[in-house]
């Protein structure tokens, strides 16, 4: 991602805070249908399946409508990282095989957003996945180093995906 951020700090409690940027993507191809990658990814719940040491907690509803808000939970409670989502954006297009969903991240701790995009690619399917988030207090030296464990964490969670996947 270049240039500025599209996403707010996700700071709306009002206290200002020093928020470092840290953005990265990555893309990875699965060999399963557009449609089945694009499901279980907006299966904000079943996310836990694949994402180590995460659950998410989420309200009833359309998990694809804008507004619909969840909760992932990364790490051991009390002591884990508490990531609130809002979804503002999740389109499947059927015809194309493409689908896009962006989230914005509420606090207490990332701002900013995050979001992907599922094609068809052959046989198969890849994902782009992006995050763009702002953590409070980092130094801004270690941005990189964030995005850099941030992309390998979400690296090792699309392969956990793709073997959950191959079970199917």
């Amino acid at each position: 991602m270049t240039g500025g951020s599209r996403w707010h700090s996700g700071n709306a409690g009002g206290t200002i805070k020093a928020m470092t940027p840290v953005r990265f993507e990555l893309s990875r191809r699965f060999d399963v249908p557009a449609r089945t990658l694009w499901d279980e990814l907006v299966d904000w719940p079943a996310h836990g399946a694949w994402i180590p040491a995460t659950s998410i907690e989420s309200e009833p509803g359309d998990p694809t409508e804008v507004g619909y808000t969840f909760t992932a939970w990364t790490g051991v409670r009390p002591v884990a990282l508490e990531d609130r989502m809002r979804v503002t954006r999740c389109d499947w297009d059927d015809a194309a095989q493409v689908g896009v969903c962006d989230v914005d991240k509420l606090g207490p701790v990332l701002g900013g957003g995050a979001g992907f995009t599922v094609r068809a690619s052959g046989a198969g399917s890849t994902i782009e996945w992006r995050e763009d988030v702002t953590i409070p207090y980092l130094p801004a030296f270690l941005a990189p180093v964030a995005a850099f464990f941030g992309r390998i964490g979400f690296q090792l969670a699309l392969r956990s995906l793709a073997k959950v996947l191959a079970r199917r």
